[in-house]
């Protein structure tokens, strides 16, 4: 993956887990061709196993099919909650965790 095409490598993104799409606040150009242009998204896969979807594609330049970065999403349900991981050097680290119920036990104030 090319460091001399994003701002900033692995970028905290907090809870924004994304499983297509690109960041491109953080594309500063392609350091191969020198365009600043659209990103593709190339070699989606997506694999289901032991109840954990895996989606991994390549970010690539427009221009030149500079490979930018390599986008890795994770889904998993644990428990009550839906779990979700993005790693990537473009879109940045992120990981997010909601629950299934309908109120969310980590959301209650306690009575006392």
């Amino acid at each position: 993956m090319c460091t001399d095409c994003v701002q900033k490598q692995y970028p905290d993104r907090g809870h924004t887990c994304l499983e297509n799409g690109s960041y491109l606040m953080n594309f500063l150009g392609c350091a191969s061709c020198h365009r600043r242009d659209f990103v593709l998204i190339s070699d989606r896969t997506m694999v289901n196993e032991d109840e954990e979807e895996v989606v991994t594609y390549l970010h690539m330049c427009k221009n030149c099919d500079h490979v930018i970065a390599r986008h890795e999403y994770t889904f998993t349900v644990v428990d009550d909650y839906q779990e979700y991981t993005m790693l990537c050097m473009l879109c940045g680290k992120a990981e997010d965790s909601i629950s299934v119920l309908p109120d969310d036990p980590r959301q209650t104030a306690p009575l006392f």
